[in-house]
């Protein structure tokens, strides 16, 4: 992400947010004055994976297997030295997701355990998300980490759920968020800000939403969405479906070779809308489905997407979302 709009993404939260949401940010000179703890949810990608493989993992490339029974190692990280420990393959495998239709749930590949590092810091994404500059900038206003600023990152392959479906990982990730919440406001007397960029946006949304509304009342002073839709809309979405996700080959693949693992993942299908050489509408995307050769991702694109195309609940909680314009 350039500089300028890094700069320009801590100016909003910081200079140009509502005068009561500042005041809410901006601690005081004077002692009386509550200062709320801060909770920072980075984009898609910007969260750390560790795998671990188990014994039930098989697979048809020995070398993938070097890592079995040897612990936690780090999946998604260092992502630039994959090339050159030839562990590509064993990458795009280890990363994939797999829907199982008898749960109405995605999983891991089997033998394939992962999780989140760094849960509660938000130091553990600041080298992959522009909320690094927004932390740099509230730990010179007197910002703690650990203290009174936090960091939640979450597995970006899954998609949060609407209240009542299954996700085991969400489940258990809004459990840590909670209790991070509730010990955060505990602590300083409170409410806390939730601060979401990007997909982050999303996920901060539906974890209030997905929280009871009695429990939102008491814990949570504003929800802040930070450019939450998708900078360059559903049809740069629709070209990672087709063509593979071609913002992150830096890791050294083709978006083609990409293209397998990023269609396994939940987030990996959103409702399109193309205009040529047919027009699908919000109704036809199994038909688009169908069309690009993704079979696979009807059935839990019609169990999992279409419910929360039809889901417009409010968080019911004071909210303020900033997007920009141009470029």
């Amino acid at each position: 992400m350039s500089t300028p709009l890094v700069r320009l993404l801590s100016l909003l939260l910081l200079l140009l947010l509502p005068p009561a949401l500042r005041e809410y940010l901006l601690p005081s000179h004077n002692t009386t004055t509550t200062v709320h703890p801060v909770v920072l949810v980075p984009g898609m990608g910007c969260g750390d994976l560790e795998a671990r493989l188990t014994e039930a993992y098989l697979t048809s490339t020995p070398r993938c297997s070097a890592m079995k029974g040897k612990g936690w190692f780090e999946l998604w990280k260092n992502v630039s030295e994959l090339a050159a420990h030839d562990y590509m393959d064993c990458f795009l495998e280890q990363m994939r997701l797999v829907y199982d239709p008898s749960i109405n749930e995605y999983r891991n590949l089997a033998g394939v355990e992962t999780r989140v590092p760094n849960f509660g810091s938000p130091r553990g994404f600041r080298n992959k998300n522009p909320l690094h500059s927004v932390r740099e900038g509230l730990e010179r206003l007197g910002y703690r980490d650990g203290d009174t600023l936090f960091g939640a990152p979450y597995d970006w392959r899954y998609a949060p759920p609407l209240p009542g479906q299954p996700s085991k990982v969400y489940s258990s990730f809004f459990k840590e968020f909670k209790a991070l919440v509730e010990a955060a406001s505990t602590k300083h007397h409170s409410k806390v800000i939730l601060v979401g960029h990007s997909y982050g946006g999303f996920v901060a949304l539906e974890f209030v939403r997905n929280s009871p509304l009695a429990w939102r009342k008491q814990y949570i002073k504003h929800l802040v969405l930070v450019a939450p839709t998708l900078p360059q809309g559903f049809l740069n979405q629709l070209l990672r479906l087709v063509t593979g996700p071609s913002d992150l080959t830096y890791i050294g693949a083709t978006a083609l070779a990409l293209r397998p693992m990023w269609r396994s993942f939940e987030t990996g299908i959103t409702p399109l809308v193309i205009t040529q050489p047919r027009n699908y509408s919000a109704q036809d995307m199994e038909d688009l489905l169908a069309a690009i050769g993704f079979v696979d991702g009807i059935e839990p694109f019609t169990r999992r997407m279409v419910p929360k195309m039809h889901y417009f609940q409010a968080p019911m909680v004071p909210m303020t979302c900033i997007n920009g314009v141009g470029k």
